[in-house]
């Protein structure tokens, strides 16, 4: 072989392990979702606001309905942002018992979202950023905001 094709394949291989070692440095990494279930296979939402009404939607047939007493209007489109919620991705998890719920807006929270009967309870937004803290079981994980649950609009339709 030339020296220069010599030169070309060491270079070439080194270049290849690195990007297989950053790969799997990633995957390490990878903080996940914020709960391990499929939004598309999600069934039932439930959604209570302090001080407020809880929401209750099923799944029936491909389509939300309101349920249990719900006289909210049904809108599929938020509906289904809330069960994407499920993959919400996870900047970072973190123990509860690190926490003073009060401070971070999990002592009552706000709202607290349940998905096929997994609570998600959603509390502040972090200083460091777009973030939202949501409790997870006995973690709380920092999610982006956009993740955050919206109430429902009011149906201000006009009959014909």
């Amino acid at each position: 072989m030339k020296r220069g094709t010599l030169v070309f394949v060491a270079i070439a291989a080194a270049l290849l392990a690195g990007a297989g070692w950053q790969w799997r440095h990633d995957r390490a990494q990878a903080l996940g979702s914020l709960l391990d279930l499929d939004p598309a296979a999600v069934q039932r939402i439930d959604l209570a606001w302090h001080g407020g009404v809880t929401e209750h939607y099923a799944r029936r047939d491909g389509h939300w309905q309101a349920v249990d007493g719900t006289t909210l209007p049904v809108d599929e489109g938020r509906l289904e942002d809330l069960a994407a919620t499920a993959a919400a991705p996870v900047q970072s998890w973190r123990p509860l018992a690190e926490f003073d719920p009060a401070k971070i807006g999990l002592a009552p929270p706000p709202v607290v979202l349940t998905l096929d009967g997994q609570a998600l309870s959603f509390g502040e937004v972090a200083v460091t950023g777009p973030l939202r803290y949501v409790r997870a079981g006995d973690r709380v994980a920092l999610v982006p905001v956009r993740f955050t649950p919206r109430p429902a609009k009011a149906n201000t339709a006009k009959a014909p």
